[in-house]
């Protein structure tokens, strides 16, 4: 089973570090899946995600507090404002058009429902 959520991990790994580049793919979601399947998986491969510089952060707000921070908010939603127009824009039919902006809206919902970091608004406090 330790092989199934370490293939697992590195796959969300990989397609979340493609996200981080490519315009109408998501890496936050895929990169929480790689955190969780190495939870179960790969110990080793965990602590390197979680002490990552760039993901770590995001990674560690998301564990312990299931908390999204005010910049990653700002860039998802930004994403995913735009991603209807792209989708437009590349020939897509209203009722394609319709289904992804009701997937997007509820996102977008839950991405700004989610509470900001708690470390990070004791330190802005201080």
């Amino acid at each position: 089973m330790r092989l199934f959520w370490t293939a697992l991990g590195y796959t969300s790994l990989a397609v979340g570090a493609a996200g981080a580049f490519l315009p109408l793919l998501p890496a936050t979601p895929f990169l929480i899946l790689a955190l969780y399947a190495f939870s179960r998986g790969s110990p080793r491969i965990e602590s390197w995600l979680l002490a990552h510089p760039r993901w770590g952060p995001l990674m560690q707000d998301w564990r312990h507090e299931r908390a999204i921070s005010r910049r990653a908010k700002t860039a998802s939603i930004s994403v995913i404002l735009g991603t209807p127009v792209v989708t437009w824009l590349l020939g897509a039919g209203p009722f394609v058009i319709a289904a992804q902006s009701a997937v997007l809206v509820s996102a977008a919902l839950f991405i700004a429902t989610r509470p900001d970091p708690l470390r990070r608004r004791i330190a802005a406090d201080e």
